[in-house]
């Protein structure tokens, strides 16, 4: 069964093992496409996050043409085999304004992208039956966001970094605490 891994910008395609191999079969082949270390990303479909290495991949509803997101490490795949390669070029050092750059990248796409749907949704929940599929695809938009903010990763002395992240965090757990808590008020 083809599904295809979103790594940033990179695909991945391949054929998924049999239903009743463990997650963890998975994710190691992964580790060593990417040359990243087996703990080092998360995997997530469908706005879940693939937990538990020792499920099989059937527990999480893989179908065909699924498409799992790699998230947690910045670098790029390497060159498939069958592209152009082009001198690598030196990587970007990793500065603390770079970390923050990153982090008000991603809080700007929220605030932009999250925030008007997120106020459209409490102001219509009571008013409008059969929310459910917002309700759902908003929680996974707003924690997809919480899982990259938690893959930025700042040195311990970055402090300015290290507040910049903290706040984008409080800020996107709270829309997603303001969201379930509507949704939970609206069944009592």
């Amino acid at each position: 069964m083809p599904v295809t891994v979103k790594w940033g910008r990179e695909r991945i395609t391949f054929d998924l093992p049999p239903p009743d191999t463990k997650l963890a079969a998975v994710r190691a082949s992964l580790a060593d496409y990417t040359h990243l270390p087996r703990d080092a990303f998360k995997l997530i479909h469908a706005g879940a996050l693939m937990r538990d290495d020792n499920a099989p991949i059937s527990a999480y509803h893989l179908h065909p043409n699924s498409t799992i997101a790699l998230i947690g490490h910045d670098q790029p795949l390497p060159p498939m085999p069958n592209q152009h390669h082009h001198p690598p070029t030196q990587p970007q050092p990793r500065s603390e304004q770079s970390i923050i750059a990153t982090i008000q990248s991603e809080l700007n796409h929220v605030r932009s992208e999250l925030t008007p749907a997120v106020q459209k949704f409490l102001i219509t929940l009571p008013n409008t039956p059969n929310q459910e599929k917002e309700h759902t695809r908003l929680g996974e938009m707003l924690l997809q966001s919480l899982l990259r903010l938690d893959g930025i990763t700042t040195n311990h002395d970055w402090e300015d970094a290290r507040r910049e992240r903290k706040e984008a965090v409080r800020e996107v757990q709270g829309m997603l605490d303001r969201v379930d808590g509507a949704w939970e008020d609206r069944t009592n």
